[in-house]
């Protein structure tokens, strides 16, 4: 294929969905595998799986508009060969060994409002980190478009301000083999 000569590369297709009810989960599953696996219905059947005897099931919102816990997230990604490994914030962000680790997943606090008016509550959002061609990205389902972080350095320094608001928990999405070896630890 030729280029015009001084055009300017065309910037990588990244997958992002956009918020819809309380389904960022779904939405981080999908954005931080790049494509859409996983909706409303599969989330629900996972719920449905993780509490079968429960009639009100803890693991979404009771209005069955999503709101759904960790617990689907790391069902969703064992169904696919993967996993999620919870990310301890005593350690230093140097030791993450972001080469072996496919994105990750962070529940951050998120006000909560009515139209314009804020109100003084605080929400979980779960928000999907991805490496595209050489480039991370926050792909925040309340974002409008993703967001360039950056190299290794520039992500690194977003996760260090998120941890640094104290209520941020960070799941590393790696493959089986990548967590059963623990390769995803720097142990220089």
């Amino acid at each position: 294929m030729s280029r015009v000569p001084g055009a300017q590369p065309s910037p990588p297709s990244v997958y992002h969905e956009r918020q819809r009810l309380e389904l960022c989960a779904v939405h981080a599953l999908n954005n931080v595998l790049q494509q859409q696996l996983f909706s409303q219905e599969a989330a629900d059947e996972i719920c449905k799986r993780l509490a079968p005897d429960s009639r009100l099931n803890p693991h979404r919102s009771l209005l069955g508009t999503g709101n759904y816990d960790v617990n689907v997230i790391m069902a969703a990604l064992q169904g696919l060969g993967l996993a999620a490994v919870w990310w301890d914030r005593r350690r230093p962000l140097s030791q993450l060994a972001l080469p072996q680790v496919l994105g990750l997943i962070l529940n951050l606090p998120s006000p909560v409002s009515l139209g314009l008016l804020s109100l003084p509550l605080r929400r979980r959002h779960w928000v999907a980190l991805r490496q595209v061609d050489g480039v991370y990205y926050n792909l925040d389902s309340k974002l409008r478009a993703p967001e360039a972080l950056g190299d290794e350095d520039g992500v690194r320094a977003f996760l260090a301000a998120a941890l640094a608001q104290g209520l941020c928990e960070v799941l590393l999405v790696v493959t089986k083999e990548v967590e059963e070896k623990g390769c995803w630890l720097r142990t220089d």
